[in-house]
């Protein structure tokens, strides 16, 4: 019954993916489309390939370490804990860019996540080389995203502060 905790674990990520895909799908046709955005960013269409190819790879690399560590033990605290935080983190980002609109407490947001996520991966290399090999992408994809938060919070004043 090994595969039900490596389904569930690779599952788990996606969760928070769907319902932040609800907020996403109306605000990319109307919102969104009202920002300044950098020319060299990814279209539309490659964010939702993107996170399903993202959220499988965590999920997975998740399992790998809860199975090394014989599951849910003392010694996965703090390699899980830190993988739960920046999952918290990940789906914290839709709700506030998307839902809220406010590109500045997003930003800050996602720095946050990204250095949770370069700490997971620290705590999981002695663990599991090829868990932490699994995050790489999405650090890769993290670094993008911070980059193209911070063009978007830069190019598009918030408009309370000119009244």
């Amino acid at each position: 019954m090994m595969w039900i905790p490596m389904l569930s674990l690779t599952a788990l990520p996606h969760v928070g993916g769907i319902f932040g895909g609800l907020i996403t799908r109306k605000e990319v046709k109307t919102w969104y489309t009202t920002l300044n955005k950098p020319s060299w960013r990814p279209p539309n269409a490659a964010f939702p390939v993107a996170w399903t190819t993202l959220y499988t790879g965590m999920g997975y690399g998740s399992y790998l370490v809860w199975k090394e560590l014989g599951g849910f033990t003392q010694d996965a605290l703090v390699p899980l804990g830190l993988y739960g935080m920046q999952l918290a983190l990940n789906w914290a980002w839709t709700p506030i860019f998307f839902g809220t609109h406010n590109i500045k407490l997003a930003m800050i947001e996602i720095v946050m996540l990204t250095g949770t996520v370069a700490a997971t991966m620290v705590s999981w290399y002695p663990i599991s080389r090829t868990a932490t090999l699994l995050m790489v992408p999405y650090l890769a994809w993290l670094c993008l995203a911070t980059s193209l938060n911070y063009c978007i919070w830069r190019d598009n004043p918030d408009p309370k502060k000119d009244d």
